[in-house]
């Protein structure tokens, strides 16, 4: 039995025109890579553990015969099912485990306002799709992070240099 699935857009908080913008998500694809690592929505529950444990990552994309994003499922669903249904649930469809209400965002995203939308929804991982609809890649709190991160970084040093330059 599968699930009806949401796939939608987080709610960007509007910025003040003056403030600072801020990394996009494209800054993040661009380092890291638009490697998307997904299973069909007709896999097991061991088959897309396999490809957590394989891939050494916390969540793959759950795709369905076309190839759109049907949903998402992570290292916290596969404890769930398996509290839920003992290990009876590695041979079920992921379908019957999947997070189907899946918060996307776009390249054109403020990395910023990703970190507060991650961090509001308590979820670790965002697929990312273009104008039109497609998956084009998957950022996770770890990326989000070590761009801000690096975008404070730059901040300091720029401002000693400002701070340098005028004395």
């Amino acid at each position: 039995i599968g699930r009806l699935c949401v796939i939608g857009k987080g709610r960007g908080t509007r910025r003040n025109s003056l403030e600072k913008q801020s990394m996009q998500v494209s800054h993040i694809l661009q380092i890291k890579g638009r490697d998307i690592i997904g299973v069909a929505d007709s896999a097991t529950l061991a088959e897309a553990a396999s490809v957590l444990a394989e891939h050494h990552i916390g969540a793959v994309m759950i795709q369905d015969s076309g190839g759109a994003l049907a949903g998402i499922f992570s290292e916290r669903d596969l404890v769930r099912a398996v509290a839920e249904d003992g290990p009876l649930a590695l041979s079920r469809s992921i379908a019957n485990y999947m997070s189907c209400q899946v918060t996307t965002c776009r390249e054109s995203d403020q990395v910023e306002e990703i970190m507060e939308m991650m961090t509001n929804g308590r979820f670790r991982h965002v697929p990312v799709l273009d104008e039109r609809h497609r998956l084009v890649g998957v950022i996770s709190i770890g990326d989000v992070v070590k761009t801000r991160i690096a975008e404070t970084e730059n901040e300091a040093h720029y401002l000693r240099d400002y701070i340098s330059a005028a004395i």
